[in-house]
Formats: structure tokens, C-alpha cells, sequence
């Protein structure tokens, strides 16, 4: 199992840029599947990016050119670099992982990022 704690959500300009952190208790490099949903007010939650052990990455549209999901294995630390923010992006950010590739996934508390128009 994994513990996830997440930081870096704020208050931000349309057309800013944040930089979500999601520390892990364990290697990253030991997890099959790290990723970033977020769940915007009166919606349900949704994937907004995924990276795979040895495979790729996965963006859901309307993010894709904007956010980069990224990790540094020395920091068993995963990012989401969000650019070019849109208020639409505001909403609740969770990060989330699967030690296994048919596990269930593991979440963080969640972090605010909320993006002004």
C-alpha cells in the first residue's frame, strides 16, 4: 500500500501556472500507475492525467499541451506542471496510485487549485 500527500494548489490567474507535488511513502519506481484526477464543483471526479511503470503517459483532452505529469524518483515525489490555466481547471486535485496494474487505486487528501478569470 501507499500513502499520498499532495501540495502546491492555490489561488491563480487565467493563464498561470501551478505546480501540484504528490509525495509518496514508497518508490515511485515500485508503483505500476501514478496519476492526477480533479473534481470541480457539482461534477463527478475526473482523470485528468496518468503515467505508467515502463509505459507511457495519458492526458485527458482538454488538458493535453498544458499539464505535463512528471516524477522524480530520488524525491518519491509525481508533479502536475499545469500551464496556460483555464477557470474551468478549478476544482479539487487528487493524487492517486496503483501499486499493482489491476489494484485499487490509493488517494491523496486532495489539494485547491482555483484559477480567477
Amino acid at each position: 500500500q501507499v500513502q499520498l500527500v499532495e501540495s502546491g494548489g492555490g489561488l491563480v490567474q487565467a493563464g498561470g501556472s501551478l505546480r501540484l507535488s504528490c509525495a509518496a511513502s514508497r518508490s515511485i519506481a515500485s508503483i505500476n500507475t501514478m496519476g492526477w484526477y480533479r473534481q470541480a464543483p457539482g461534477k463527478q471526479r475526473e482523470l485528468v492525467a496518468t503515467s505508467i511503470s515502463g509505459g507511457g503517459t495519458y492526458y485527458v483532452d482538454s488538458v493535453k499541451g498544458r499539464f505535463t505529469i512528471s516524477g522524480d524518483n530520488a524525491k518519491n515525489t509525481v508533479y502536475l506542471q499545469m500551464n496556460s490555466l483555464k477557470p474551468e481547471d478549478t476544482g479539487v486535485y487528487y493524487c492517486a496510485a496503483k501499486v499493482r496494474r489491476y489494484g485499487d487505486w490509493a488517494w491523496g487528501q486532495g489539494t485547491q487549485v482555483t484559477v480567477s478569470s
